[in-house]
């Protein structure tokens, strides 16, 4: 029962989550496009028929539509929001307005305007990373070796009682929790560790097992394991806050590290290590937002940054429909010095429709029976 009546709450924390995430990506189109003398007919968030929305001066109409699962800015010239040029529209158009075309911008002006709906991602995760870590710091325990366990990772690898671990796979260690981080999101992937032993620096490699762990609301998850006993009292933990200079690095190494994971996550499936299951689409995000918004305001933040930063990496990958598959189209162009014909565009953008519904409807059957799981459980 539970879990049926919080389904209508998972609604409100996942519509503030996408909404702010599509929103910046969407600025990030919209405002280099502007910058670039580009005529824009459309800025949506969502899809379908418009809820509610205005016109500006410019002509633009802003928009929130039904279906809130993404969102886009539509040029004026285009024939849909996926950007393909109307060329009775363009035949049509005037010279002041043919100069506004999106179609008509040389090729570098169209790289721009597509690669800054990513960027504009990326730069919105290193702000709020890099505003948690000024304001509120981090609570840190020492990153030291209490106890190893017997015919664990960690034995095999010849960690010792008394080690102080100062980097793994050359992310920085500050506190142990940096360690369970950078082990969890490592299954039975070759770990390097660099560590302190009695003044002298050593590097060991290990390979985490994988556990399964159950989270408070009930959710299964494959992560890494050492074999390290840590037992900490409150009075261990400190409050460590960087100064601004230092911060920058921090944030940026946060944001290193999270590509760096979710690189690692995609590959697993090429090597046969990959669990579908960690996988999930609207309906898993809708759960997992409300589940963090009973944490706080902080952790949602954090929930923020990081899916605007993955979204934001997902974008690039050279799939027609999506940014990256647009970029794709422009980089031919600029180094071929013409761009792909019309129909080779038209194949292109059917195929990536195609991967793009493939893989909904395939997180959709990991989603459904999870959800329904969850709530025979309750």
């Amino acid at each position: 029962m539970d879990s049926i009546l919080a389904l209508p709450m998972s609604v409100l924390p996942f519509l503030v989550v996408l909404t702010i995430i599509v929103f910046v990506h969407e600025m990030g189109h919209y405002l280099v496009a502007r910058w670039n003398g580009i005529a824009i007919q459309t800025f949506s968030i969502g899809f379908g028929p418009e809820l509610v929305g205005f016109t500006d001066k410019k002509g633009t109409r802003w928009r929130i539509a039904a279906i809130p699962l993404g969102g886009y800015v539509r040029f004026v010239g285009d024939m849909n929001p996926a950007s393909q040029p109307d060329e009775e529209f363009i035949e049509r158009a005037g010279p002041e307005l043919s100069r506004q075309l999106f179609v008509n911008k040389n090729v570098w002006q169209r790289i721009a305007v597509v690669v800054a709906g990513p960027a504009a991602n990326v730069l919105f995760t290193l702000l709020i990373l890099y505003a948690l870590l000024l304001g509120y710091g981090r609570y840190m325990a020492p990153a030291v070796v209490q106890t190893v366990t017997p015919d664990s990772a960690a034995m095999e690898a010849g960690l010792q009682s008394g080690d102080r671990i100062l980097a793994i796979d050359g992310f920085a260690v500050r506190g142990f929790d940096d360690v369970l981080r950078l082990v969890s999101t490592a299954p039975q992937r070759t770990i390097t560790i660099e560590l302190e032993r009695a003044g002298a620096v050593e590097t060991v490699r290990a390979t985490p097992r994988v556990a399964e762990i159950t989270d408070r609301w009930g959710g299964v998850h494959r992560v890494g394991r050492l074999g390290l006993e840590n037992k900490f009292e409150v009075s261990d933990y400190v409050l460590y806050k960087p100064n601004p200079v230092e911060a920058i690095g921090m944030t940026f190494e946060e944001v290193r590290f999270i590509i760096d994971r979710t690189v690692a996550f995609i590959g697993d499936f090429f090597v046969g290590r990959g669990d579908v299951q960690q996988l999930g689409g609207p309906i898993k995000m809708a759960t997992v937002s409300q589940q963090v918004a009973t944490l706080g305001i902080l952790p949602l933040v954090n929930l923020i940054a990081m899916l605007s930063l993955n979204i934001g990496l997902i974008n690039l990958l050279p799939i027609p429909v999506l940014d990256g598959g647009h970029l794709l189209y422009y980089l031919i162009e600029a180094a071929r010095g013409k761009p792909l014909t019309q129909r080779v565009q038209e194949i292109g953008f059917r195929f990536g429709l195609a991967v793009v519904l493939t893989l909904m409807v395939f997180t959709f059957t990991i989603d459904v029976p999870d959800l329904l799981r969850r709530i025979a459980g309750s």
